[in-house]
């Protein structure tokens, strides 16, 4: 240990005296409405800080008002949060099973363009194609300029590949959008992609992807050829965004909404991934907070967050904000601490080494922090090109200094190496582990060479992919050989034992569930283009609103809003609006009938999907109706189906734990199903599956539709989704947190078997399943992708499962990828002309 660690007050001495009026100090930073914050009285202050800092000292993790109270602590005060930092950090690291060890990861900067389609006001990185040109740079780096980059880092010893770039070029720029076309590329993310591969297989450099904001499908597609990804959140501030002469107006993927939206999908992708905030660019304190806990909240969801990058603002030459002072070592060092109390012991707390003079760099390790972040041998920080980067060997002597020993890590960090799947694609798990050590941090000594890649290399083979064997001696391949002559004539004990078929019997299983699939339907993939519409959201035309009225503004539909939906849907090619959720109380029940009138009269050829089982019940009762009259109402009003969820599992103990006592009873459920197929309204079948439920329960369920659809006929297809508990409106005690990928190719192809001749259309619930286990399981049975689930521009939030789009594009490659033909759909499985 160091004779004398590093104190703020040391910082502050050794600071050359700057215009007071010109340095933003933390008492006057705006608040939300962007006024000066009046400062609190020292005594209030001294008090608050006191109280904030004695709930640290315990152990209790800060609340919002202590975070923001704790980022006031200067001189003393700062020193006596750093320590508390510093302490937490240290049992984090003990936990990890590396005491004293701060990591970094030996990288190289591929800038593969300077385009974007933001204007961010103290960006530096981002060009014009102007100035590109008259420097004589190509829009975008070439395919040979990106592995020479490459290879040269490979040489010496780098392991990442970090991919920054402008986001989204070709919105904005017609010459990004001649490049990529006159290149082959659809997209930048296309180009960006194809590039990742040709890394991995030339080099055997690790990609680390942060091209900006990325939709779900994007960031499904990308998975496979990065073991992590990467978006800084910043701020949580909207002024910043929406008001002139802010940070990030006129640039529109900074819209915090936008960024978090593809925070929280990178976790529902189960992606390592990186993110943090950006501190002194005109936020308040409160917005630091608020960034602060908004991460710590998508991390507590989905577990994928891999490090917080706390970064400081540098002001940079020739830039709007080139006049704004740099953030203050102590006030930068405080919000490094609060972000280690908020995110807790284990998580990752990261500063960039290069924006921080050397001899203050301990001050960043007393705080908390616990990595460095990226550093390269070789290329500049572009985004920072004024504050190269430490060489190596002195930061590892700068961090030693402080009683830590520096070591390298990969890209994704170590537990996320050790986990494996689900949270590396195992297209890219083998180039990933071939770096790792049995900690999961870099093998320093490992080579770093080309890999051949390959997309789902255990596609045909799902013993890896699924985990395990079938216990030896089961009577597995006698069933299938069984189920080759009837798929549907097993008993249900033997379909209970299909369900636990793992390894070679999996494989065997899958093979058989997709011949029976190709004897039913054939080998084309259907999908509709469809767009859903969450009824709970209709209010009447005095509570219509501005959709221009800003992030506060409530989101409410009027019957004109929703025609306006359906213009759109049909412009963009939709067949189909799916209408799910309850009509709210203040609404007559008849506007359950009218929401669905409005989108008739309007468009007599798009199908209305109308209605959950349990939103027909209460539809009936309000209206004072019996259920048949009313349904015949529905299909009067212009209905054409009606969705089957809210089926779960269909046994009453099981549905009690996962609703909390809010789903129908089995015995309404099954009635209200049944009496709208009487009516002439034809429905999906669904399960969800992985939570509390035995393989015998999943048979009943089963079981219970084939009867169902013995009396009616009614059902079109059948769903199975997996239970993702962070959907779930209850905590469920006991439940698994969904099912593995064995269990879901089981399902599915069990599915397929004991449905055969009675519903023979298998749809993959792509937007639970991610795109990985919708190719396998259309390879082990499945026939349909279901629907895009168009967002559209004028209310993308109108649906519930906003920000989930695929593509007819996206489907085709996915149909593509499998080798079978794409078809578009009606929802009842005709055909679309094109």
């Amino acid at each position: 240990m160091p004779a004398k660690l590093l104190t703020v007050t040391d910082v502050s001495a050794r600071r050359n005296p700057v215009d007071e009026a010109a340095r933003t100090a933390t008492s006057s930073m705006p608040q939300e409405d962007g006024t000066a914050a009046e400062a609190p009285s020292e005594e209030r202050m001294a008090q608050a800080l006191e109280a904030a800092r004695e709930a640290a000292e315990a152990g209790i993790p800060p609340t919002v008002d202590d975070a923001e109270t704790l980022l006031f602590a200067r001189d003393a005060d700062l020193d006596a949060l750093l320590e508390i930092a510093g302490r937490l950090r240290d049992r984090g690291l003990e936990r990890a099973g590396r005491p004293g060890v701060i990591t970094y990861s030996r990288k190289v900067f591929i800038p593969l363009t300077h385009l974007c389609q933001d204007r961010c006001h103290y960006c530096i990185f981002v060009q014009t194609p102007g100035k590109l040109a008259k420097a004589g740079i190509s829009p975008f780096l070439s395919e040979e300029e990106v592995l020479e980059i490459a290879r040269q880092g490979a040489a010496m010893g780098c392991k990442e590949a970090l991919f920054t770039l402008g986001d989204r070029p070709e919105n904005r720029w017609a010459v990004a959008r001649e490049w990529l076309a006159e290149h082959g590329y659809a997209s930048t993310l296309e180009y960006m992609r194809a590039m990742a591969i040709r890394v991995l297989e030339e080099t055997g450099l690790l990609p680390h992807l942060n091209p900006g904001v990325m939709s779900w499908a994007e960031l499904q597609r990308l998975k496979p050829v990065a073991p992590s990804m990467g978006m800084m959140l910043e701020t949580t501030s909207v002024r910043l965004w929406s008001e002139k002469g802010q940070a990030h107006y006129g640039s529109p993927d900074k819209d915090p909404a936008v960024r978090l939206r593809v925070i929280d999908d990178a976790g529902r992708s189960r992606i390592p991934f990186t993110t943090g905030v950006l501190l002194g660019i005109g936020e308040s304190v409160r917005d630091r907070v608020d960034a602060m806990f908004a991460l710590r909240d998508t991390h507590e969801r989905w577990g994928h967050v891999q490090e917080v990058i706390v970064q400081n603002f540098r002001a940079k030459y020739a830039t709007a904000m080139m006049h704004r002072p740099d953030l203050e070592a102590d006030e930068y060092a405080a919000a490094v601490a609060v972000t280690r109390l908020v995110l807790g012991a284990d998580a990752r707390v990261q500063a960039p080494p290069n924006l921080t003079d050397h001899d203050e760099l301990a001050l960043l390790l007393r705080a908390g922090i616990d990595d460095w972040g990226g550093v390269s041998p070789l290329t500049p920080d572009h985004v920072n090109p004024e504050r190269p980067w430490p060489q190596i060997d002195e930061l590892a002597r700068l961090t030693g200094r402080s009683g830590f020993a520096l070591h390298e890590r990969l890209t994704a960090h170590p537990h996320f190496i050790r986990e494996g799947e689900p949270w590396i694609d195992p297209s890219v798990l083998p180039h990933t582990l071939a770096l790792a050590d049995d900690d999961g941090l870099a093998d320093e000594s490992a080579p770093v060479v080309s890999r051949p890649w390959r997309l789902d290399p255990q596609a045909g083979t799902a013993e890896e992919a699924a985990g395990g064997r079938t216990a030896p001696g089961t009577q597995i391949p006698a069933l299938l050989q069984a189920a080759r002559r009837d798929p549907a004539g097993l008993d249900d004990e033997a379909y209970v034992l299909l369900l636990g078929a793992r390894g070679a019997d999996l494989d065997a299983l899958r093979a058989v569930a997709d011949d029976v699939r190709r004897e039913r339907v054939g080998d084309e993939i259907t999908y509709v283009v469809n767009r859903n519409l969450d009824a709970s959201l209709l209010a009447a035309d005095s509570e219509a609103v501005d959709p221009h009225g800003g992030a506060a503004a409530p989101r409410v539909l009027t019957l004109e809003d929703v025609t306006a939906l359906a213009d759109e849907a049909v412009a963009l090619g939709a067949t189909e609006v799916c209408v799910q959720g309850r009509i709210r109380d203040a609404l007559p029940a008849s506007a359950y009938l009218d929401l669905v009138r409005a989108l008739q009269a309007h468009h007599p050829q798009l199908h209305v999907h109308a209605y959950r089982p349990i939103e027909h019940l209460d539809a009936a009762a309000r209206m004072r109706m019996p259920l048949t009259e009313y349904l015949s109402a529905l299909r009067e009003a212009g209905a054409g189906t009606v969705p089957g969820t809210g089926a779960r599992i269909l046994d009453d103990r099981i549905r009690d734990v996962l609703s909390g006592g809010s789903e129908l009873p089995v015995a309404d459920w099954v009635a209200t199903v049944e009496a709208a197929h009487r009516a002439g309204l034809r429905s999906t079948a669904t399960m969800v599956y992985g939570h509390i439920e035995s393989a015998r329960d999943q048979v009943a369920h089963l079981r219970m539709l084939l009867e169902l659809q013995r009396r009616t006929g009614g059902f079109t297809e059948f769903i199975a989704m997996p239970f993702v508990p962070q959907d779930s409106p209850v905590s469920v005690p006991g439940a698994r947190p969904g099912p593995d990928l064995g269990e879901s190719l089981a399902v599915h192809a069990v599915a397929r078997l004991m449905l055969a001749g009675a519903i023979d259309h298998v749809q993959a619930a792509w937007t639970k399943l991610g795109l990985h286990g919708t190719r396998l399981v259309l390879c082990g049975g499945v026939d349909d992708l279901g629907g895009v689930l168009i967002d559209g521009e004028l209310a993308p939030w109108a649906g519930p499962e906003q920000g989930r789009v695929l593509g007819v594009a996206d489907m085709r490659r996915i149909a593509d990828e499998v080798g079978r033909p794409l078809v578009q759909r009606t929802t009842t499985y005709e055909r679309v002309s094109s």
